[in-house]
């Protein structure tokens, strides 16, 4: 069924918009998906701040050239709904590639993160890194790991130190005199 023209820059422009408030975007064929596998999908990538639509690969090609962007022509053949990811890639491509595990005739094509092309095995290397909180986590314990050490090394220059007044404390308190008697009687005049 043909759709109108107003429809198609309609469409045009909503793709234009898409691409706009991306940080990336996976290209899927998927062909031989139920209604109800396609709805799981975009109930499983909306949390996580994408969206998953079917789109025409015509208007697509038309609405990337509009925002200076371009795939490989081989990906806009065929069936083709496509990620947007509005925040960050990787739980959305973790969520496709989690997909793809479910239900086989899913099959990722590639995609964009900014304005790089993609391969299929870039997105699910994208897809098995940790989340951003871990990332910041990991980083952060690698920064304050040489803080935490230098603590530790300056804790222990002083706790010798410390140990080393003790015993000579102890010595003197041993030996019948209390420590800084020795030295007033040194300092008073004869």
């Amino acid at each position: 069924m043909a759709i109108s023209k107003q429809r198609k820059a309609e469409l045009v422009t909503q793709y234009i918009e898409q691409l706009k408030q991306s940080q990336g975007i996976i290209l899927a064929d998927y062909r031989g998906l139920s209604v109800d596998d396609m709805n799981q999908i975009r109930r499983t990538v909306r949390p996580l701040g994408g969206k998953f639509q079917v789109v025409k690969n015509r208007l697509l090609a038309l609405a990337l050239k509009e925002v200076g962007l371009s795939l490989p022509e081989e990906w806009l053949v065929g069936p083709t709904a496509i990620g947007f990811c509005h925040e960050e890639v990787p739980p959305v491509a973790k969520a496709l590639r989690d997909a793809t595990k479910e239900l086989e005739v899913l099959r990722i094509k590639g995609g964009l993160v900014g304005t790089s092309v993609i391969s299929a095995k870039q997105v699910y290397a994208i897809a098995d890194l940790p989340s951003r909180e871990v990332l910041l986590a990991q980083v952060l314990g690698t920064i304050n790991a040489p803080a935490t050490r230098l603590a530790g090394v300056i804790a222990s220059g002083i706790r010798q130190v410390l140990n080393v007044l003790q015993a000579y404390v102890d010595k003197l308190q041993e030996s019948g005199s209390t420590p800084g008697i020795g030295m007033e009687q040194a300092a008073e005049p004869a």
